[in-house]
């Protein structure tokens, strides 16, 4: 499986997605439209991976190539690949797709759980997957859910942390890529600009949780392998 990504900032490194190419050899390779004008083709990949970032998807001002991006996602999912988007890159998601991105009610930052919601017809790409799980969080905007898409994770402080359309294009607002060294540095750059909030932890408690990075880079592996097969099926 050929995975390509897209990446905003350096500060948004891509964690354990890194470890599950090299782990299973598979190929990867990174693209930055802040940084070039020469969008990968679409025969050079299976998957793409939209990551975080610090902008917002409508800065279109201090960052003019999100224009770009978003007409390059457009065409990925017209085309039929396999699209995944975490945290801004689910809000870009959900904009190509005709919802509304807005600022959350909270800001969330830390380890908070995500809960599945209850579908009576679960799609078949998410099941056996966890119905709740502890997950790293480092956002203060959220998205509706698209037309035609299937609202599945939610959280006390964020309702809508999830969303599928149909079985290639998964859209989630929390960091199942998250590591313990990429979350220290992200502390780093930002946590001093957090301010307060029922939904921000301490430092001490988003570092050395080494009980949940394991869990959430078994989610991450999971559903990396359930994409590799639909795209082989």
């Amino acid at each position: 499986m050929k995975i390509c990504v897209l990446q905003h900032s350096a500060l948004n490194t891509l964690g354990s997605i890194e470890e599950y190419a090299r782990t299973r050899n598979y190929p990867l390779e990174s693209t930055r439209f802040y940084k070039t004008t020469n969008p990968p083709d679409f025969d050079s990949f299976d998957l793409l991976i939209i990551m975080g970032g610090p902008m917002g998807i409508y800065d279109y001002e201090e960052n003019p190539w999100l224009r770009d991006e978003k007409a390059f996602i457009k065409q990925a999912i017209e085309a039929g690949k396999s699209v995944l988007g975490i945290c801004l890159g689910a809000q870009l998601l959900a904009d190509v797709l005709g919802a509304r991105v807005f600022e959350n009610g909270h800001r969330e930052m830390g380890w908070f759980p995500i809960r599945a919601t209850a579908t009576e017809n679960k799609p078949e790409f998410l099941k056996g997957l966890p119905e709740e799980i502890m997950v790293f969080h480092w956002h203060a905007r959220n998205f509706d859910i698209p037309a035609g898409a299937i609202h599945i994770f939610r959280s006390e402080g964020c309702e809508n942390q999830g969303f599928i359309l149909g079985d290639r294009v998964v859209a989630l607002q929390f960091h199942p890529e998250a590591t313990d060294e990429r979350i220290k540095t992200m502390i780093g750059r930002f946590g001093l600009e957090n301010g307060g909030g029922p939904f921000i932890q301490k430092t001490e408690e988003m570092t050395g949780r080494q009980e949940y990075i394991t869990g959430t880079k078994e989610f991450m592996f999971t559903l990396l392998d359930r994409f590799e097969k639909i795209i082989y099926s």
